[in-house]
């Protein structure tokens, strides 16, 4: 299981650091991020709840989904598949806080489970129903 939970204070306005977090089209400009793209628009807006996109860091590959989009303070997403590494998802989400001058709180939090096949796992896979 993994639980990953960042706080940042950005001097930015809050509709500015919503509109680069929830763009994937800015995400170039993060350190992290390789690439974005945009694979489904979303139902009322294009980031929007519904939109599909996929951000590629290094090696790994996640497909997301947008789940909540709330202007501007408020999105969640869930990743739907990931590459090369499995990915079960539970929770990711971004909240923004307005500080009141000209600066934003941010938290991000990612809840999961990486799937780490083992290559022994089918034939040890019935030990759990074993009397001894």
């Amino acid at each position: 299981m993994f639980k990953i939970k960042v706080e940042r204070t950005v001097n930015k306005p809050i509709d500015e650091v919503f509109e680069a977090i929830s763009d994937h089209a800015s995400y170039g400009l993060f350190k992290a991020v390789g690439t974005a793209k945009l694979l489904t628009k979303g139902d009322d807006e294009r980031n929007g709840v519904g939109a599909l996109r996929t951000i590629q860091t290094g090696p790994v590959k996640f497909w997301e989904r947008i789940t909540a989009f709330e202007r501007p303070t408020h999105m969640q997403y869930k990743i739907e598949k990931a590459r090369p590494v499995k990915v079960d998802h539970r929770k990711g989400s971004i909240d923004l806080k307005d500080l009141g001058d000209g600066t934003t709180q941010v938290t991000w939090i990612s809840e999961g489970r990486l799937v780490i096949p083992l290559p022994f796992q089918k034939s040890y896979s019935n030990l759990a129903n074993i009397d001894y």
